[in-house]
């Protein structure tokens, strides 16, 4: 097809009142040999408009993806009628697709990668080995214009074997035997250039290198001299400061910036390196070797800068999330090892108190999402997969570690929250943090023959009187709390009724909707653990019920929905009697599901509508 006439066709695909008869023409030419190297050419021209170039890459994404390799047909069907990409076609893609995305903006290169994702998958190293030259090229021409798009190229082809075992990596470590020398010669000449644009490659090259190391590490490839060189690398770009001009951007913005950005995956790396191959008697037999060396050779110089991001922060000084969860996760390994917690010891008591109690207070940003959007708040505090990228996940879980397995960290730091709470003049906020320490080892005090008979007097002293708060975020906070005791053994009676009724009191009268939704999470504990509590409440269990219905039809929650089926099911006798209004809201809860499940969350949404079809099956089937 002939280029103008090309431009036009993607033009037209691109303007609504065009675009139907543009699709019915591409689904017309699609299959004639020629033409999906033709679109590549076209995403290659500067001289065409780039929606045109866009729409272009994205349909040459879709073809590579769907067609590029050889194709069975089904039984009973003729073989020219299952399409594939042409071979001949395959061929002028692979000789020029890493130009391509060389040339490419931003824009394009995105869709670019994809395709030589596939192809990669499908091609190397049996019909394309050209790409490892076509990259090695680019990467040692002094031409700065043709590093990111090389790199970009072999981040893909790192990216086909990252979850693979070394002995299945041969292709890319052979050819990597070429290329990390030239990744890492340009690493080495980039970073005295603090630009933008020369950090960006340093980043691209990190990534590569988390690629590469993130389930097998290559020791054959990265024998011990490569190896320090490489995490000297690391240490100076976790250690260096970033330009002042960050200072006048955003905060919420800063984290995207690439001075942050390049940080990130070098702490994110040393993290990785350090849990997975450096922790001796952690580590598969083929790493048992490499982990002596590593702990004894890395961990002084490494915690150095760990130290210093975390001091930082203490400091005010900005540090991005993502860098100090990072940061806070190689602590927390360090934790576990003799050797490196001499190195740390001195400085835990102050990390607990300076780093880890702020992270673990609520803040600003907790405040200001609770306010304008509590639903979203809800769904973040109770989202597994924030949990891997948040820092007070990392501060908890820090703690926990410390608490766990150091001597003297559980009474000192048990000590200085029991100090905020004891603390007449202490800000809410900080009594939330001291709570949030204290709920995050509750399973270690429950255990602790010094702690364990003073938990049920701790949490009459400091968690009941929160629920008389003001503020609904320290209303929730104590009923986390209880949610993290609920096996405690209560002596007296009396206290545990009134927990039981601060708990029913959140659920059913608070105005603050997290507040009824970690009630309901907590209550539904006390219930389980507890033998008396399901005599206490069952007199309101009609109420508790039907604000669970309310709720769950409210928020959506998965969490809510499994407290509705321990209460159906611990309760089915005495909720009998409303069965049909229970059947009413189960109903239009799901149908509210329903109604979106076809959206961009289908498979969430269908886990939900299970769920609550579930719980209307234990309710009919009671009834």
């Amino acid at each position: 097809m002939e280029t103008n006439k090309l431009i036009e066709l993607f033009k037209a695909t691109i303007d609504p009142n065009l675009r139907e008869d543009a699709e019915k023409h591409l689904d017309q030419v699609y299959k004639i040999i020629g033409f999906v190297p033709s679109v590549l050419r076209l995403v290659m021209d500067n001289s065409v408009e780039m929606p045109v170039r866009q729409a272009a890459a994205i349909y040459m994404k879709n073809q590579v993806s769907q067609n590029w390799m050889d194709k069975t047909p089904p039984p009973g069907q003729p073989a020219q009628l299952v399409y594939s990409i042409h071979e001949q076609d395959r061929g002028l893609i692979r000789d020029s697709i890493v130009d391509a995305i060389v040339m490419a903006p931003d824009l394009l290169r995105v869709h670019l990668a994809t395709c030589i994702n596939h192809m990669v998958k499908h091609d190397f190293p049996s019909r394309w080995t050209t790409i490892v030259d076509k990259i090695a090229v680019y990467l040692q021409t002094p031409d700065v214009s043709g590093w990111m798009g090389a790199l970009v190229a072999l981040y893909q082809l790192v990216k086909n074997y990252e979850y693979k075992n070394n002995e299945d990596r041969t292709p890319l470590l052979e050819a990597l035997k070429l290329l990390a020398p030239l990744m890492y010669n340009l690493l080495v000449g980039l970073m005295p250039d603090p630009s933008e644009q020369s950090v960006l490659l340093q980043k691209q090259i990190l990534k590569i290198f988390y690629a590469l190391i993130q389930y097998s590490l290559p020791l054959s490839l990265l024998t011990k001299d490569i190896f320090t060189q490489w995490m000297e690398l690391f240490r100076q770009v976790v250690d260096r400061d970033v330009p002042n001009e960050t200072n006048n951007i955003d905060v919420d913005e800063r984290p995207e910036l690439a001075w942050f950005k390049v940080k990130k995956w070098a702490v994110r790396t040393l993290s990785r390196l350090f849990e997975r191959y450096g922790s001796p008697g952690n580590v598969h037999k083929e790493y048992k070797g490499f982990a002596d060396w590593y702990i004894k050779t890395f961990s002084h110089g490494i915690i150095q800068v760990i130290l210093k991001i975390l001091e930082q922060y203490g400091h005010k000084v900005y540090v991005p999330p993502r860098v100090l969860q990072q940061g806070l996760n190689y602590l927390n390994t360090a934790v576990n090892h003799a050797f490196t917690w001499k190195l740390i010891k001195t400085h835990m008591s102050v990390i607990v108190q300076n780093i880890l109690f702020p992270l673990m207070c609520y803040t600003d940003e907790d405040d200001e999402l609770w306010s304008t959007d509590p639903h979203e708040y809800i769904r973040l505090k109770f989202d597994v997969f924030e949990d891997y990228v948040s820092p007070v996940t990392a501060a908890q879980t820090l703690l926990h570690t410390c608490c766990k397995k150091r001597k003297d960290m559980l009474q000192k730091s048990m000590g200085f929250a029991v100090q905020v709470l004891s603390n007449a003049t202490s800000d809410p906020r900080m009594k939330d943090g001291a709570l949030h320490m204290v709920g995050s080892v509750a399973d270690i005090l429950l255990k602790k023959d010094l702690y364990k008979d003073q938990m049920e007097n701790m949490v009459v002293a400091y968690v009941f009187p929160q629920f008389q708060s003001a503020h609904g975020y320290l209303r929730a906070r104590s009923c986390w709390v209880l949610h993290h005791f609920y096996q405690i053994t209560f002596t007296n009676d009396a206290n545990l009724y009134q927990g039981l009724s601060y708990l029913q009191n959140c659920l059913l009268t608070d105005k603050d909707l997290p507040v009824k939704v970690q009630a309901a999470i907590s209550l539904q504990d006390m219930i389980s653990s507890q033998s008396k509590a399901q005599q206490m409440i069952e007199p309101n269990i009609t109420q508790i019920a039907l604000e669970l219905l309310k709720v769950i039809r409210e928020t959506e929650s998965e969490e809510l929905t499994n407290v509705m089926q321990k209460v159906v099911c611990n309760f089915s006798e005495q909720l009998t009697p409303i069965a049909i209004q229970m059947t009413e809201h189960l109903a239009l809860a799901n149908y509210k599901i329903i109604d979106y499940t076809l959206g961009p969350h289908y498979d969430y949404k269908t886990i939900k509508t299970t769920k609550i079809l579930q719980i209307l099956y234990i309710v009919l089937t009671n009834a």
